[in-house]
């Protein structure tokens, strides 16, 4: 589609930047000199899929290529899809502004269940059979990853193939094996059982799924030769490993509208609720040379201000107070701040504190995620409430009057006590702030609390266990809430119906493809935004479906039980995940991995910080 026909009925929508491309590099290149095209589809708001780092780096490494030509797809918002629909304006991507149906690829990744509808929306309006086994051609390929592909099933017979992992290796793997296929005129089938063998490949409609009389799964069998279990890929060596000179930067204000750089992959803290924590072991840190190296080059080719140092705990960073320094000698003069997210309480110093008081002028935010000694134990969280408040009277001594704490309601073992100990920590945080003389004068303390509700998620300790109902989830916020007795205390929390279906979807099997259908058929779209949510559609399409989303959500597994994912490796081992659940009903710890070895299982891939001491 031309910009001048597009330009008419851009006018009619909201942000019109969402839709018509060319910001400054984005990659446009001559499609008849390119081999393998791939609509690299983000299914949320252009908005939040322009802040998501594995975009960045995937968008930027295949477009290195010339054979490759990887464009950009976000699910168009509400009004703008309504003028698709009505002048038949089929989905397209931003760069060439080409259907995406007539591309190799169709790539999604996959950050949050609740996002699953749009993907089936955005397969719709592009004019693509939803089912796999609709799309008899090689091309296109719907094809899969993200965090969520840890458990596919319930979007299984809607994907060709997922890569497990990380995929700056194996996407490239994939589409080669692409190209010789399609060059040799190799039917889909012939090529979806090749990519098969492809470590850290699941290519689902290779594997048979059989359930037992109660509905649980009584076996997973490989077809065609497929392997038993698919490994998750990693890159081993993050100093070598693929990363950006230059970002798209867009004309309109997206979520992180900032230069990222990401300074660790994995986690060594153990948290039991965790999935990320564990999906992606072993810790492998860059140096602090290549961290400054590519992060003063991201922002001399953007020309952005500001670069958040992205990890799941920035200051669990072995090196983190000589990468500051480093930093520092050319942000200041510069003009450039530094964002750290994911501070650790237990490892905040009055050094570190002082580096953050050059790059930050906002409040701090921490995860306690528990109110109370005991059920931090349970979690593994390994934070002290004398940690908590010696973090906080650091913060305001250092001249901050206003903290954000992060909690979970629904914790496995909770009871109204914990939920109390949130509310009762935070009135102590406010107390130890008008006790102390040194306070900054004439200022008011701000503590902000915020609880999402835990889902048991796939590969972490807490898969087996059930997640309270939705009716309980309100009856805690709402004990919570009286809980709370100063206005210098704000309290916020989740929507339940959302952490509902987000149960009962991240431990789901392959009978809730059919649920999800009937509920994009039902309208469900853009399930994760508050306006658009509607819990009744989903209930009515459970009820086609003859299931029910409490079985899901609500279920306590056995140990001995096959779990939807269990043919899926992520390094981290069933026997490890039984033997934390089973600490955790008797609130003891595990250690963090640079403190002693808990035998996970991650240790296979011979990298990160389970060699590091060797």
């Amino acid at each position: 589609m031309e910009i001048k026909e597009l330009e008419k009925f851009l006018l009619s929508v909201q942000k019109p930047g969402r839709y018509s491309g060319g910001e400054i590099n984005s990659v446009i290149k001559d499609k008849s000199k390119i081999d393998v095209r791939f609509a690299f589809c983000f299914p949320d708001t252009y908005e939040i899929g322009m802040s998501h780092l594995g975009m960045k780096i995937l968008y930027s490494q295949f477009n290195q290529r010339d054979d490759i030509w990887c464009e950009r797809v976000f699910a168009p918002w509400l009004d703008f899809e309504e003028v698709m629909r009505k002048n038949n304006i089929p989905l397209f991507a931003l760069e060439s502004r080409d259907p995406i149906k007539d591309f190799d690829f169709i790539g999604f990744t996959l950050q949050y269940e609740m996002s699953y509808t749009n993907m089936l929306n955005m397969l719709d309006l592009a004019g693509v059979p939803l089912r796999s086994a609709d799309r008899k051609d090689l091309s296109p390929l719907v094809v899969a990853g993200g965090p969520c592909v840890c458990n596919p099933e319930p979007i299984a017979d809607f994907v060709d193939l997922f890569f497990l992992g990380e995929g700056e290796e194996v996407d490239l793997e994939v589409i080669d094996l692409y190209k010789e296929y399609k060059k040799a005129g190799k039917s889909k089938l012939e090529f979806l059982i090749a990519a098969s063998k492809i470590e850290g490949v699941y290519v689902p409609s290779l594997y048979d799924v059989s359930y037992n009389g109660d509905g649980s799964i009584k076996a997973v069998t490989p077809l065609h030769d497929a392997p038993k279990t698919i490994r998750k890929r990693i890159i081993k060596d993050m100093d070598k490993s693929y990363y950006p000179e230059s970002f798209v930067v867009p004309f309109i204000e997206i979520v992180h509208d900032r230069a990222v750089q990401e300074i660790f992959r994995g986690c060594i803290r153990g948290c039991r609720f965790c999935q990320a924590g564990f999906i992606y072991r072993p810790v492998r840190e860059k140096s602090v040379d290549t961290i400054n190296r590519q992060a003063k080059c991201l922002c001399e080719n953007t020309g952005y201000d500001e670069i958040s140092l992205s990890s799941l705990s920035t200051s669990d960073y072995s090196g983190i107070e000589p990468l500051l320094n480093k930093l520092l000698e050319w942000t200041d003069d510069n003009h450039v701040s530094l964002a750290l997210p994911s501070l650790r309480i237990d490892n905040f110093s009055d050094e570190l504190l002082d580096k953050i008081k050059h790059i930050r002028k906002n409040g701090l935010t921490f995860a306690p995620e528990a109110g109370t000694q005991r059920l931090r134990d349970v979690i593994n969280k390994n934070v002290t409430e004398e940690e908590i408040l010696s973090t906080c009277k650091t913060a305001f001594l250092g001249g901050y009057t206003s903290v954000k704490l992060y909690f979970m309601l629904g914790l496995p073992t909770e009871t109204d006590e914990d939920l109390k100990g949130i509310a009762d920590l935070g009135q102590k945080i406010v107390n130890m702030y008008y006790d102390m003389p040194e306070r900054p004068k004439g200022k008011s303390v701000s503590v902000s609390i915020s609880v999402s509700t835990f889902v048991p998620k796939p590969f972490t300790p807490f898969q087996f266990e059930p997640q309270i109902t939705e009716a309980e989830m309100r009856r805690r916020q709402e004990y919570l809430k009286s809980c709370i007795t100063t206005k210098k205390i704000s309290l916020s929390y989740h929507d339940s119906s959302t952490s509902f279906l987000e149960g009962a979807f991240a431990r789901g099997d392959r009978r809730l493809c059919g649920v999800l259908e009937n509920a994009y058929k039902n309208g469900c779209k853009f399930d994760s935004w508050t306006e658009c949510f509607d819990l009744e559609k989903w209930l009515d399409a459970f009820e086609k479906s003859g299931l029910t989303a409490e079985y899901f959500a609500n279920k306590e597994y056995s140990y001995d039980e096959i779990l939807a994912w269990d043919h899926l490796d992520y390094a981290v081992s069933k026997n490890f995940l039984i033997n934390e659940n089973r600490k955790a009903k008797e609130a003891k710890t595990t250690q963090n991995c640079r403190e002693k070895c808990a035998g996970c299982g991650a240790s296979c891939y011979g990298e990160g910080v389970c060699f590091e001491k060797h």
